[in-house]
């Protein structure tokens, strides 16, 4: 039995250090694969939606459009996004009519015939004041992400911030402690949710953008904003009772 040399070789060292384990040449195609997985999903993912929401576009607009008058009659094929070009002609040029004199008075005329049919003028009613209120250039809406307690107190959901209650519904709460209406978001499709009154007392504003709290909902909870340093000259948020 030979005596253990207290003063191995450099080799001796090297032989007797722990040896880092080999990645396997499949271990290297799934990181390549999922690698690639990241990249092209976001890419995908937006063409297929640019791709359909086009296709819809065209369903509404191309019926109303003579079949003579179609470029597929010419080119022999389905031209994606044609009705998406004719719709934003359609609208600029009813835009720039409204905006005249003549334009107006077609549009007050039209108007008053429709306040006089009673279900339709309820359905038009309703949709204009919500285009007006959402494509207003004047005021933003939803321009700030809160935090407030639901289901139950306790529990924190992310929703967005629309304006302060109006009319009969702020007559519900104090003066010093006025409703805020609040759109609550669902998982992971934020067009849908729910409209809530919330006490001012009971919110607390966040930093964050709304942009970087829709991100968060849509990852659920995935994809988390990076923190950004508070600006002193900011308003400090009020803070949930």
């Amino acid at each position: 039995m030979t005596e253990h040399d207290p003063h191995p070789t450099p080799q001796e060292q090297l032989s007797l250090m722990p040896q880092p384990h080999k990645r396997g040449f499949l271990a290297g195609l799934r990181a390549s694969f999922l690698t690639g997985l990241i990249v092209i999903a976001p890419i995908a993912a937006t063409l297929w939606l640019m791709w359909t929401l086009a296709g819809m576009v065209d369903g509404w607009v191309l019926p109303f459009i003579p079949a003579h008058m179609r470029p597929e009659t010419y080119v022999g094929t389905n031209l994606r996004g044609v009705g998406v070009v004719i719709f934003l002609l359609f609208t600029l040029t009813v835009g720039a009519l409204a905006r005249n004199f003549i334009g107006r008075a077609v549009i007050r005329f039209g108007e008053a015939l429709v306040d006089r049919m009673p279900v339709v003028r309820s359905v038009y009613n309703g949709v204009k004041q919500i285009a007006e209120t959402v494509l207003s250039q004047g005021e933003t809406k939803f321009d700030r992400a809160c935090m407030i307690d639901y289901p139950r107190p306790g529990l924190k959901a992310i929703a967005f911030v629309s304006a302060k209650a109006k009319g009969e519904i702020a007559l519900q709460a104090a003066p010093e402690d006025p409703l805020i209406s609040v759109f609550l978001p669902t998982t992971p499709n934020p067009t849908s949710g729910f409209l809530l009154y919330v006490p001012e007392s009971q919110i607390t504003y966040l930093e964050m953008s709304v942009e970087d709290a829709a991100k968060l909902i849509i990852s659920a909870g995935l994809v988390y904003p990076s923190e950004k340093k508070a600006d002193p000259s900011a308003k400090t948020p009020k803070a949930a009772a």
